[in-house]
């Protein structure tokens, strides 16, 4: 399986990452988010290093909106008193914005494997793999097998609900045990 591996400078937190000022419009006020110059500052950086990776590692880019991704994590922090899951907000629209890994941060899933401590070279390790599943099937496989029989029922030609929901992720009373309770036969044509 095709793996790209990182290693980013610990980002700013999602405290650190958008600010809130308000400006006058109009004579009325209006609250509006802004990135700090901390958050410009690391993505314009990290953000040259993925687009130097993706090419020197060879990563190929799967444009398939509906493909999620694993970006397991290991934790370099400078102190004990930092939490993980603050940091992940910018490095992975960061990583989004190149457009060279996913098509969008909503089909990650990350996963921290471990937090250590290093105040000499704080960091994250992080690798990026496609997960195994396809929509609410467990593999390639199961889901291959589910559109064969597919094919052979009615409702497919007329884009099936069932199945756009199903390659979606989404669950439904439609399929049970990789079924399909809706299934049915199309005669001859």
């Amino acid at each position: 399986m095709k793996e790209l591996k990182l290693t980013s400078p610990i980002p700013p937190s999602v405290n650190h990452y958008l600010m809130d000022k308000t400006i006058q419009k109009n004579g009325r006020l209006m609250p509006m988010r802004f990135k700090t110059k901390e958050a410009k500052d690391y993505q314009e950086k990290f953000g040259k290093y993925v687009t130097e990776q993706v090419k020197l590692q060879k990563w190929e880019t799967i444009k398939d909106p509906l493909q999620h991704y694993y970006v397991d994590t290991v934790f370099y922090f400078d102190r004990i008193d930092r939490d993980a899951n603050n940091y992940f907000k910018c490095m992975l629209d960061t990583i989004t914005d190149t457009g060279l890994v996913w098509v969008d941060d909503n089909v990650t899933c990350e996963r921290v494997q471990r937090i250590y401590y290093d105040n000499l070279n704080p960091r994250i390790e992080i690798t990026i793999h496609p997960v195994e599943y396809m929509g609410i099937f467990d593999n390639k496989e199961v889901y291959d097998s589910f559109i064969k029989k597919c094919k052979t029922c009615k409702r497919y030609k007329r884009n099936c609900s069932i199945l756009c929901k199903a390659k979606e992720g989404r669950v439904t009373g439609g399929i049970q045990d990789n079924v399909c309770l809706k299934y049915s036969e199309r005669k001859g044509e």
